[in-house]
């Protein structure tokens, strides 16, 4: 099928100016701040992406069972940021470290991989919670997690934050659990303090909440 999306798709993606002002900022990965500053070839990000493909899937629509994301659709800027930060080390993720650190896979490639992933569909059918606390995490996404992620989990480019809507219910409360504990390494601050305070149960519940948020509209 995406062989014939391509024809419909930008041959380049230029990520906008405030994303290289932020990636000015103090204690950004180099290859970030080069990354940014590179025009993202579509084409050649389909072709990089097939060496992820047997974890992520052709689609990038990740492995609900094994808490693989949700790529499709995902910030380019988003993708590029967590790459650069994973090769870097401040991104603690043992499986991905040595696939991505390595000579062959250059500023150039995280931009395009950025541009490919960015231009797929996201998908309507992502895995969802038990639903059972909705309520409850709505009430704490509303307080705590809008103000960055969007209202509907659209996420935000120019300051790096993901996109949550139409993702895997296990991979939203994996990441939580493991920003809360630490284990994740590339944390914002802000959002560590916001999810230390909260129980076990707090968190299930904002990621049954996020995990029912549909795609949004692009």
């Amino acid at each position: 099928m995406l062989r014939f999306l391509a024809p419909l798709l930008p041959a380049v993606l230029l990520l906008p100016a405030s994303l290289s002002a932020a990636a000015q900022q103090p204690g950004i990965a180099p290859d970030l701040q080069a990354a940014l500053a590179l025009r993202g070839d579509v084409a050649r990000g389909r072709e990089a992406f097939d060496d992820c493909s047997a974890c992520h899937r052709r689609d990038a629509l990740g492995r609900p069972n094994a808490n693989i994301p949700r790529l499709a659709g995902q910030h380019a800027a988003v993708i590029v940021k967590q790459l650069a930060d994973i090769r870097a080390g401040r991104r603690i993720n043992t499986p991905m470290k040595p696939l991505i650190d390595v000579p062959a896979i250059t500023p150039q490639t995280l931009a395009d991989l950025g541009a490919y992933l960015q231009s797929l569909p996201v998908p309507p059918d992502t895995a969802r919670g038990p639903g059972t606390a909705v309520a409850q995490g709505k009430a704490l996404y509303d307080r705590d997690c809008a103000s960055c992620h969007g209202r509907a989990g659209e996420g935000r480019a120019a300051a790096f934050y993901p996109m949550v809507a139409a993702q895997h219910h296990g991979y939203l409360l994996r990441e939580l659990q493991m920003i809360r504990s630490g284990e994740r390494g590339n944390s914002n601050p802000e959002m560590t303090k916001v999810v230390q305070a909260y129980a076990p149960a707090d968190l299930e519940a904002v990621a049954d909440y996020m995990a029912q948020l549909p795609a949004p509209r692009r």
